[in-house]
This record gives C-alpha cells, structure tokens and sequence, in this order.
C-alpha cells in the first residue's frame, strides 16, 4: 500500500532518505531490492513519499553509469575525486532532471543544495549548485541552440 502523500515534505523525507540509500549502495554494493527492503523496514520511512523513493531508488541504480557520464562531463574533477555522500546526492539530483519532468528544475536543485549543505562535505554545495545549473540547460533544454538568424 503506497503511502504517496505527494507533499513536499514527504518528497524531502524521501530524497534524505534516497541520500542515505544510495551511499550504502555505493559502499555495500547491495541491490535495488535489498535496500527498498531495509529502508521500509524503518520506522522514519513511514514519513516519506515511499513511492517517490522506490522510483528514484530504481532509477539512478538501473541508469547510474549514465549520469555518472554527465558528471564526468560537467565537472571540473574526475569522478574518484568526489566523496560517495555527494556522488549521491548528485545522482538523486540528475535523476530528477533528466527523468522526472514533474518536478520543476528549481526545486531539483535546491533540494540537492539543501542536502549538500546537511551531509556533504564543507563548501560542497557550491560545486553541487554548479554542476546541477550546468546539468540542468542540457537536461531541461537540450543543447544551445545555435546562433539565431535574422
């Protein structure tokens, strides 16, 4: 029984929670399934929009070399370089670029800078603000165009 209470609360519970899942997944390297089953498992999952996070869940583990690709593409730094709780945080974020169309580009961002600011590291959110500005015109807006003509 989904409990999609489509608030934006819910949906902020649900991406703290996706942060969290997915830097297990990056350490533990368990699958989609293990960690839906772990996260529902705790009480504070009762909070979150649990279908919005079983989506997300599945969506950037089933397309993580692809937006691993967009970082590697719009960073200045190479992927190692990068800590797992921000390397989280920036895949739950590309991911609702480019496949959550529902969920306007400003919000997208300010929630990752939100979560930057509460689990990455120092300074952090700037490079995740940077990145996901970037990210977001090619995303949202497919390439520039090319010069008008008049």
């Amino acid at each position: 029984m989904s409990r999609d209470r489509g608030g934006a609360r819910s949906r902020q519970r649900a991406r703290e929670l996706l942060v969290k899942a997915l830097y297990q997944w990056q350490l533990a390297g368990h699958s989609a399934a293990e960690i839906l089953a772990q996260f529902t498992a705790d009480e504070d999952f009762a909070s979150c929009d649990d279908a919005y996070f079983e989506a997300l869940l599945a969506t950037v583990i089933d397309n993580a070399a692809a937006l691993d690709e967009i970082i590697a593409r719009q960073a200045a730094r190479g992927l190692e370089q990068l800590d797992e709780v921000g390397h989280a945080i920036l895949l739950l974020a590309l991911a609702e670029l480019k496949y959550r169309d529902d969920v306007p580009t400003k919000v997208v961002i300010n929630e990752a800078v939100e979560l930057a600011k509460r689990y990455g590291a120092a300074e952090s959110y700037k490079f995740v603000n940077a990145l996901l500005d970037r990210s977001a015109r090619e995303l949202r807006h497919g390439p520039a165009p090319a010069a008008a003509k008049a």
